[in-house]
């Protein structure tokens, strides 16, 4: 028989109440998938500590109102973050401090704040729920993690961890984070900034302005209000209409990513790649503050050096390593009145520039940035699609794989790759002149054949679901946005094509190269026409959609794009296909169905068509229609050659059209 390790009953759920555990799911961010995990993390890994378990034992977060729960067996038990209203069989759980659930006790973590927005529960043992990709950390747009990849719901049972050689209990109040409604936020400028994105003063007015907090804020990412930036210049190009569009490029947890006019702070549960600047990201150990971010909060984001980001981040990792010793000092401190010295907060905006190499023969002009405190952003060419840039990368990418770097992840975009390293910030300059010494190694991109896949998608264009994304943004987010009512009349406007079937007729004789995957979540493909004549352009919502429907079709910038979920997303949308990934339950095939550098094709089929074709593929029953095929950089020289006045006239007019529309939307604003 079975050793009967105990369950929590879940009597009543509270406001999205999640399994989370400590760091999620790392090493998936180059196909889309987040990490998750307890977004205040510190809070968490001290009430795991508290009741003396693994950093990795899984347990509870909850939003505004927490769960009210059964006990079946003994267990210790831990509140922290905003759960300050927390009761145990009535009486009060002074958050910090364990306390003893009996056989049948119930606990009530009841309301989360103000100040601060999310309560964690930890219980000796963890939530032993089955681990998925890795981790046992809920991702609720994904559907997949934690409990049935859900929020709780009432009569739930989960099941108890083992409680042999748990650590010795701890009072960790002393050492809890101070929750507030007015807060610092420490960053690290930079990627993007003065000159190429915003001016200089515009950069100062992005860290001299005080930001509240929008009601659009979740795990995905903190939306802010306040001034407009100031840019550095009229429009993305190629990415886009907008000053804020770039070439889709990885973001690093924590990014301040200006969505339009709008700063987004990237979550645990955001998007891994898109076409936006990122002008500063949150230091590591500032991070749990966003979890604790509410609606009309103040918030000031505060630059500081690269060192006193290393200070600060290893005063967090020496808290959680001795919680004992830290907890012994702050009781000292409150006994003798002594305070120990802090590391202080000043506000310096640094160089995000650490190699720039101009480019020779093959080799295009590279830059390194530091993109917050553990990653590099490596960015090769000029700002615009030059698709031997994007191979360039890729080969770069695989040599940066395989050298003697503490590389932890490494996600490609169009004409970057985002590198997460184990280092501090001597470690990421040391990193950074490695990687520059590795680009001479690079074969010449024209010289490489690479083996790929050319697969047919089915598309309903005009899906229903598209077009209730847009009226959704409508009433929601911006009813006079230019793009609103109908994306396909703005796709066909800007770009000057005679009839609104010209899109779809565009669309479905391009063939599509995917250069990049994960683009809006889980193995979602950024795609862009091998013919330049069909590279429609066209620009990105502002600020982007609340709502995508899964697997809708858009297009941003020259680049088409395969939503792999439900959730925000600014492409313009024309239609919806069958589903990019597939995650079935006991399987050990890859979820993500696409690959880097496969070839799409379009097949236009009806909405009620593409239903039965889109259940048969998420249940296992049919697989994508993929043939053999092979990609180089000759076929695209090719291509141009062959038709080289026809493209001069066809970028002209769209030049020209794309020109037209912003005044339009200048003249309007």
């Amino acid at each position: 028989m079975g050793l009967d390790l105990g369950v929590l009953e879940v009597l009543s759920p509270g406001v999205q109440t999640t399994v989370q555990d400590l760091g999620g799911r790392p090493g998936m961010w180059d196909v889309g998938v987040p990490p998750s995990g307890a977004w205040d993390d510190l809070s968490f890994a001290l009430a795991n500590r508290a009741v003396g378990n693994p950093p990795r034992a899984a347990g509870l977060e909850a939003v505004l109102t927490g769960p009210v729960l059964r006990f079946s067996r003994r267990t210790l038990v831990c509140v922290a973050g905003a759960a300050n209203a927390a009761t145990l069989d009535g009486r009060p759980l002074r958050p910090g401090v364990v306390a003893v659930a009996g056989p049948g006790a119930v606990l009530d973590l009841g309301l989360c704040g103000a100040p601060g927005m999310r309560g964690y529960l930890a219980v000796g043992g963890g939530v032993a729920v089955p681990e998925d990709l890795g981790s046992r950390a809920t991702f609720l747009l994904g559907k997949f993690g934690g409990h049935a990849g859900r929020a709780l719901a009432a009569g739930d049972l989960l099941p108890l961890g083992r409680t042999e050689n748990l650590n010795a209990p701890l009072d960790v109040a002393p050492v809890l984070p101070d929750l507030q409604s007015r807060w610092e936020i420490r960053v690290l400028a930079g990627p993007h900034g003065a000159p190429e994105h915003l001016t200089k003063a515009g950069v100062h007015a992005l860290f001299d302005a005080e930001w509240s907090v929008d009601h659009r804020a979740d795990r995905t990412g903190i939306r802010l209000i306040g001034p407009t930036p100031q840019w550095a210049r009229s429009d993305g190009g190629d990415a886009g209409l907008h000053p804020s569009n770039i070439h889709d490029s990885a973001y690093p947890i924590g990014g301040i990513m200006l969505a339009g006019d709008t700063p987004v702070i990237v979550g645990p549960d955001g998007p891994s790649l898109g076409g936006f600047v990122v002008p500063a990201v949150v230091i590591a150990a500032d991070r749990w503050m966003l979890a604790q971010l509410r609606p009309g909060d103040a918030v000031r984001l505060v630059p500081v050096s690269a060192e006193l980001a290393d200070t600060l981040n290893a005063e967090r990792s020496a808290l959680l390593a001795d919680p004992r010793l830290a907890v012994a000092r702050a009781l000292d401190e409150s006994l003798t009145g002594r305070r120990m010295s802090a590391a202080p907060v000043r506000s310096t905006i640094d160089d995000a520039v650490l190699v720039h190499v101009g480019g020779h023969g093959h080799t295009p002009e590279l830059t390194i940035r530091r993109s917050g405190d553990h990653h590099l952003l490596v960015e090769a060419g000029h700002a615009e699609l030059d698709l031997g840039v994007r191979v360039w990368v890729h080969l770069l990418a695989e040599l940066v794989r395989r050298a003697d770097l503490p590389v932890r992840e490494l996600t490609e975009g169009v004409r970057s790759a985002l590198i997460q390293l184990d280092a501090d910030s001597a470690g990421l300059r040391l990193a950074a002149t490695r990687i520059a010494e590795l680009a001479g190694e690079v074969p010449d991109p024209r010289s490489v054949q690479l083996p790929v896949r050319e697969v047919t998608l089915p598309i309903a264009l005009d899906h229903p679901l598209a077009h209730e994304a847009m009226a959704r943004y409508m009433r929601g987010v911006r009813p006079d946005a230019p793009w609103c009512p109908d994306n396909v009349e703005f796709i066909r406007r800007i770009n000057d094509l005679p009839e609104r079937a010209d899109v779809f007729e565009v669309l479905c004789a391009a063939t599509y190269l995917v250069v990049g995957l994960g683009d809006v979540y889980l193995g979602a493909p950024v795609a862009v026409p091998l013919d330049p004549r069909h590279r429609l352009v066209t620009t990105k919502y502002d600020p982007a959609r609340t709502w995508t429907p899964q697997n809708a079709v858009g297009i941003g910038g020259v680049y088409l794009c395969v939503y792999g979920m439900e959730g925000p997303g600014g492409y313009q949308l024309v239609g919806r296909t069958v589903p990019v990934w597939r995650h079935l339950p006991g399987s050990a095939e890859r979820p993500w169905l696409l690959r880097p550098f496969d070839r799409l094709r379009f097949r236009p089929v009806s909405a009620e068509e593409l239903d039965e074709l889109r259940a048969a593929i998420s249940c296992g029953a049919k697989e994508l229609d993929t043939t053999a095929a092979t990609f180089s950089l000759a076929e695209v020289d090719a291509l141009e050659a062959a038709h080289k006045a026809e493209i001069a006239t066809f970028r002209t007019r769209r030049r020209a059209a794309f020109d037209a529309e912003r005044e339009r939307w200048a003249v309007a604003r």
